[in-house]
Formats: C-alpha cells, structure tokens, sequence
C-alpha cells in the first residue's frame, strides 16, 4: 500500500499490565467498532482480551486465524473449520452469524490478507455489522500497515512493555513453571532480586521468559551469578530487535582531551538529578545537540557521559528504523522510545541525526514517513517524564530540521570544534598512554604543534600508524615517528576547509562552544 495514512481515531499507549487490561478493556466496554492491536506478544495480548470479554454478560466470541479457521474463542482445545480457513470465507461466516446479543470477533494475522480487495471488503461491512449490534472488531497482527480505509474506522491499541512490577511476577511464574518440569535451586535476597528486576526492564515478556527460563536451565539454579548472564542475554535481545543497541561504555570524561565546558556542564548537571535538586526547584537534564567536526569527540562524548552518570548507553539508529510498511517506522520509533523509557535511567544516544531524519529538514521524497518520525521524536522530547538522559550527535546543519534547534528541544546546544593547542597535548597523552607509552617520553608541545588543524580521531589514526611503521621496522615509536605520520595524512580541516568554516560561522552565535 502507499500513500498517506489517514489520522487514526485515536492512538492508545497504556503503561503497564494493568494499563494495558484497563486501557483495553476501556475500549471494548465502550462498544468500539474496530481495534487495531500491532504486536509481537500475540499470546499475551489475547489472553488479556478473552480474560476482559470473559467478564460481559451474554457475548458471543469468536476468532480467526489462517490455520484454524473461524471458530468459538471459548472451546479448548480448538475444532478447526476448513471451510472457513480463508478469510473471505470467514467474512461470509461472520455475517451469517446475525444474533441479536452481542459480539467481539478476534482476527488474527489478517493484514497480509487484505491486500485481496474482496477481503478488505467483506471485512468493512463485517466492521459496519459489528458497529451497529454494538459489537467489537479486535484486529491483532505483528505488521501495522493496514489499508488506509481500515485505518480510518479503527482505535489503534499498542500495548506497554511490563513494568518491574510485572517483570517481578513473570520472573516468579517462569521460575515456579521450571521447578514443576525440572527442579531447580532459586535463591536470591530482596536487594538482589531488585536489581534483576530492574536489569529486566526494557525487555517484552517472551524475552524476559526466555532469559529466565535459559538461566535456570543452564546449571538447574538461580541465584546472583546470574546477572552477568542476564545482562550478556538482555544486551543480545535487544541488538536482535535491531531497536536499541546496548553499548559498553568503560570511557570516563577524563580520557576525553579537552571539551572543557561541555565535561563542566556535566558534571554540574548530575548533581541536579536528586530528591535535593528538585526540591530547591531545579528539573533533572533531558539532553544536548553535540554539533561539530568529525572526529573531535562527539560520539565518545556520549560513552563518557553514560559512564560517568552510572547509566547504561542505549544507541539508536534511526536508518534502523525505516521499514517498507505503511506506519511501521513510526511504530518501531514508539517502541524504541518506550524501551528506553522503561530502562530509565538511561542514556538514549541518537548519532548523526541529521541522516535519520534528513528529509523532515526539507521536500519530503518518502511519502512523508520521515516527518512523521521527526513529529514523534518532538512530541516525546517534549512530554517524556522518565530519566532518559537524549545525547544526539549531528555532522551537518544543513541537514537539520530547523525545529529541532528551537529553545527548549535540548538542554544546551554545544559546538564541538577541532581540538586547541593545549587538547592536542590531552589527545596525544591519553592515546599514547593506552598503547603502553610513557607520554613524558615524548616532546608532545611539538607533536601538538604539528597536529593543528587535526581531530582526535586523526591524531589516534596518526599514532596508530607511526606504530605500524615502528613495528616493520624493529623499533619503538618516537616522537619523528609520529610527526611524520602525522605529516603523511592531511586532515579533513584542509580537504574540507569552506564546509568547516560555514560550520563554525553558523554555530558562533548559536552554539555554546565545547572547549
């Protein structure tokens, strides 16, 4: 399907286990025609669904799926009906089915279908049934790109990921599930079962299961060895949701040459992040726009801060989040920042923005996906009240929306620029002492000297290469060595010159500088 997706009725997003029954619950009570509900915890969503119609008086209920066909939702085990196995059949069935009490009906996985026209017919009149015998369409799928028309007449429900309050009680069934099949030895204190829970939060519920039920079978225990395996677990489901990438962030701000106001402004920032702070009326950082030179620190700004704050990093990709289907990128958009929110605190870093959301900043040439992205990004920056602490890095202005510059979007704007005379000794020293060197046997005023015009990420390469050539040769690197290296690599400062000077002169009065 293309074109643009029609505004839906309205757009759900409960906050947890009982907001998600509540929120759902809500909908079907109220008698609404059409709820459209895309997710990947199919098993959990209609478990909550029939336990919400179990409690109405006099109402029919039914489901469909594919392989089943359209049956009775009550009856378990299911008698599959093979003549009603193809939707349209079951459109038919559907309205045959003309009673006068009331009816929620259960489709499943039916959004591929729809692309038979018949089917997208027949299941808008089997809507416009329900609607006027005050019964209830519940469509569930793991895609979200319903046909515009569809769209148009249903309430879109996405349900919340589990708050530690449910983590907690799914952690005690799956362990009590595995006992009864495979006894195991489970012992963890209050406190360390606390921080399971919160290493658990961010995840679904089919992965956190997954990642207890693996612990517990590993060594037939659990207990707070674990946590490194549920850790290692919970960084390996979140990179193959392809969401979030969980990063290692062993760097501190001070392995960081310079950037003197931007590690400053830090360090005064996470003392404002207590019950203290906000009493005396201070509101806890929400983010800064890291906007500079390639290679001057930006992306290693984000690892320390993280470090430094004692928070996990999550990175976002926002190309990650492209995808084909009609509304799916906005979907994943959600998802990755409610994640993040359930993570809190966190550090939420967005690298080189500007490619994300390029064609907001201009003519769109994507049928208006990425602005609507950008739109979401907005509204979360401005409404989120969770500890999610945004550190988003940009190369280009030019490629900027100008309203993610407004006053108010960031904390602070800060203009990195290329390292000065006294951050190129910092670089020079820091990297030198990484790979075993002493730096004071190094004349490193003259090294520093010799990379102006450099970025950190050229003066590391520069080094790296002088121990290459030391290597070859049997030698240990000197201070020749890396000049020469050094000399050997022109910097991006000279091959792009006129993009860094219009860089510095658009951020000289809008931007506050790093170092």
């Amino acid at each position: 399907m293309s074109g643009t997706i029609p505004q839906l009725a309205s757009r759900h997003m409960a906050k947890g286990n009982m907001d998600n029954r509540d929120a759902l619950r809500r909908l079907i009570s109220t008698r609404t025609p059409c709820i459209f509900i895309p997710t990947f915890e199919e098993a959990y969503v209609v478990d909550i669904l029939s336990e919400i119609v179990g409690d109405i008086e006099d109402c029919a209920y039914f489901c469909w799926t594919a392989n089943q066909g359209l049956h009775t939702a009550w009856f378990d085990p299911v008698k599959p009906d093979p003549k009603t196995e193809h939707p349209a059949a079951a459109m038919f069935a559907l309205l045959d089915r003309a009673a006068s009490k009331r009816h929620v009906t259960l489709l499943i996985d039916l959004v591929e279908p729809l692309g038979d026209a018949r089917t997208l017919r027949l299941l808008r009149d089997v809507i416009r049934f329900h609607e006027g015998r005050g019964g209830t369409v519940v469509l569930v799928d793991h895609r979200s790109d319903l046909p515009p028309v569809i769209h148009a007449h249903a309430t879109c429900f996405e349900p919340a990921l589990p708050d530690e309050k449910e983590v907690l009680q799914i952690v005690r069934a799956t362990l009590r599930r595995v006992h009864d099949r495979t006894p195991i030895r489970a012992r963890m204190s209050k406190a360390e079962m606390s921080t399971l829970v919160k290493n658990l939060s961010g995840l679904s519920r089919r992965h956190v299961t997954r990642i207890v039920t693996e612990c517990a079978l590993t060594d037939r225990s659990f207990t707070a060895a674990d946590m490194n395996h549920v850790l290692a677990a919970k960084r390996r489901a979140m990179n193959a949701d392809g969401l979030l990438e969980y990063v290692e962030s062993p760097i501190s701000l001070d392995e960081i040459g310079g950037l003197r106001r931007l590690k400053r402004w830090l360090k005064h920032r996470v003392l404002a992040q207590g019950d203290e702070a906000v009493a005396f009326g201070l509101t806890p950082p929400r983010g800064v726009l890291l906007l500079g030179v390639q290679g001057a620190g930006k992306s290693l700004s984000a690892k320390a801060i993280a470090a430094a704050w004692g928070r996990p990093l999550l990175r976002m990709d926002p190309g990650a989040l492209y995808d084909r289907y009609i509304g799916e990128s906005e979907r994943r958009l959600r998802g990755a920042l409610r994640q993040a929110e359930m993570m809190a605190p966190v550090v939420l870093w967005i690298d080189e923005i500007e490619k994300g959301f390029a064609s907001a900043a201009g003519q769109s040439t994507d049928g208006g996906v990425s602005q609507r992205m950008f739109g979401t990004l907005l509204t979360w920056m401005q409404d989120h009240t969770t500890a999610v602490f945004l550190v988003a890095t940009a190369n280009n202005i030019d490629a900027l929306p100008p309203e993610l510059l407004r006053k108010g979007r960031f904390d602070e704007i800060f203009f990195v620029d290329l390292p000065s005379a006294e951050a190129r000794r910092q670089i020079f020293r820091i990297h030198l002492r990484q790979r075993g060197r002493d730096p004071d046997d190094f004349d490193l005023v003259r090294l520093a000297t010799a990379a102006d015009g450099y970025s950190g990420a050229e003066i590391e390469q520069g080094i790296v290469s002088a121990l290459h050539e030391a290597f070859t040769g049997k030698r240990d690197i000197d201070t020749d060595g890396v000049e020469t290296a050094i000399a050997e690599s022109p910097p991006l400062s000279v091959t792009m010159a006129e993009r860094l000077g219009a860089l510095r002169a658009w951020a000289q009065n809008r931007c506050v500088p790093a170092d």
